[in-house]
Order: C-alpha cells, then sequence, then structure tokens
C-alpha cells in the first residue's frame, strides 16, 4: 500500500493476488439480487476487508442518491396522481414500491423494458400514454446504475468511471429542465412539479439538486483518484442531448 496515495501498488504482485483471492472467496460479485453477504464472528462483514474508502463513499452517494430519487417519486405522484393508475398499481405507495423495492434491473414490461436514457426519453415523449413518473423515475435510477458500473456493492478492485458520473450529473440537470418545460400537443405540461405562485413549490428544484451535486461530488473523487480527467462539457438546455454513461 502505497503512503502517499493509500492505493494498492499494482507492481506488488503478492498483494494484487492476495486482494484477488479474497475477492473470488468472499464473492465480490455485486450486482443487484446477489448472495447475503459472508459474515465472520460478531456478524461481521467479510467483505468489508477489501473495500478502500472510496469504496465506502461510493456506497453512500448512491444511497444518497436512491433516497432522493424515491423522495422525487413521491412528488410527482402527489401532484400527477393520475400517473400511477396508468401502470395498474393499487396507490402511489404501491407503484413507488414496485420502482425502488423489487428485483426487476429496471426493467418494466409497461416501458417494453427500456431503461437509462431510452426510459427518459419516453417519459418526455408527448406521445407517451404510459405512466410518465414511472418511465421517468426508472430511467434516472438506471442512469445512475450504469454510470455506477451497474453495482450495488464496491470492492477494492472495481474500477468507477468518474466520466460516466459526470455524465450522469449533465443529464439529470437536463431531465430537470425538460421537466420544468416539455409540454403535449394542447400545450399543457406532461408532469406538474415546481409551483411559481403566491405560495411556491421549489421542492422538486432542490431534491434534483441534491442528485445533481451528489453525483457531480463523486465523479470529482473519482476523477482524482483514478487521475483519469473528465472532459467538461457545456450544452445549451433548450438543444441538449443525453450523455453516455456507459
Amino acid at each position: 500500500m502505497s503512503e502517499s496515495t493509500g492505493r494498492v501498488d499494482r507492481r506488488a504482485p503478492g498483494a494484487a493476488l492476495a486482494v484477488l483471492a479474497a475477492s473470488a472467496l468472499l464473492g465480490a460479485c455485486s450486482a443487484p439480487g446477489t448472495a447475503p453477504a459472508a459474515q465472520g464472528r460478531g456478524g461481521f462483514d467479510l467483505r468489508q476487508l477489501v473495500k478502500t474508502d472510496i469504496n465506502r463513499v461510493a456506497e453512500t452517494h448512491q444511497q444518497h442518491v436512491f433516497a432522493s430519487l424515491r423522495r422525487l417519486a413521491d412528488k410527482l405522484y402527489k401532484r400527477n396522481p393520475a400517473e400511477w393508475r396508468k401502470s395498474g398499481a393499487p396507490s402511489a405507495e404501491a407503484a413507488i414500491s414496485r420502482i425502488f423495492d423489487e428485483k426487476h434491473r429496471w426493467q418494466f414490461a409497461t416501458l417494453g423494458n427500456r431503461r437509462d436514457l431510452e426510459a427518459m426519453r419516453v417519459a418526455l415523449h408527448p406521445d407517451f400514454r404510459g405512466d410518465r413518473v414511472q418511465a421517468l423515475i426508472v430511467g434516472l435510477a438506471s442512469m445512475v446504475q450504469s454510470a455506477l458500473g451497474d453495482r450495488e456493492v464496491f470492492y477494492l478492485l472495481d474500477d468507477l468511471e468518474a466520466q460516466h458520473l459526470y455524465n450522469a450529473a449533465r443529464n439529470v440537470e437536463i431531465v430537470a429542465w425538460k421537466l420544468a418545460s416539455a409540454r403535449d400537443a394542447a400545450g399543457s405540461l406532461l408532469l406538474l412539479s415546481n409551483e411559481i405562485g403566491e405560495v411556491s413549490n421549489l421542492s422538486f428544484e432542490r431534491e434534483f439538486g441534491r442528485v445533481i451535486g451528489l453525483l457531480d461530488a463523486l465523479a470529482d473523487i473519482v476523477e482524482e483518484e483514478t487521475e483519469r480527467t473528465v472532459s467538461r462539457v457545456v450544452q445549451n438546455l433548450t438543444t441538449a442531448v443525453f450523455l453516455p454513461v456507459y
């Protein structure tokens, strides 16, 4: 381990082999739906031994992002109650649970199994007749997952790509802008969100801001840790296109 950077010295084959062996032994596969964590005495998760600080930071940021997306789903369903009924859910709470609590790898038959950027495009298309909230949140959540390498748990040898995290943050900015401006043929907003008036409701904007801030912060950390420079782009939101996240 390098004292100056805290990284594993890749020139030391013994250390690298030890980490590989530990990862294999403890089941380092971290995609959704994996087996329970390996437990040592006293319930200690042995897989913590092959985690770095950046792995733990990534997991914490991921958890906060998903908490914000869950709150956004709740807010959107409250302002657009007709949407959860389109998905066949018995309530808004059930519709939210279906999105976040079930094992589906972000693939929904109601969306033609689209996820990531494609699901977000569907949600913001004027001709879409399904549950726009589901499509939007599924798109955002699966996009974040893709930017994180489609993992829920991170280990020492897992590589994070700062560029993908940065791009995901820019995509959230685009979604937030489109959500506030996209309209159907009749001129009505596709989804109600922020409300400006005597009593303004900007809670949606604040929640999107949290997600953007978390992704940008993680991108900066990964950029510094990996020494891979992020290409920062400037787009006009009125003509912006979604950036790749994998």
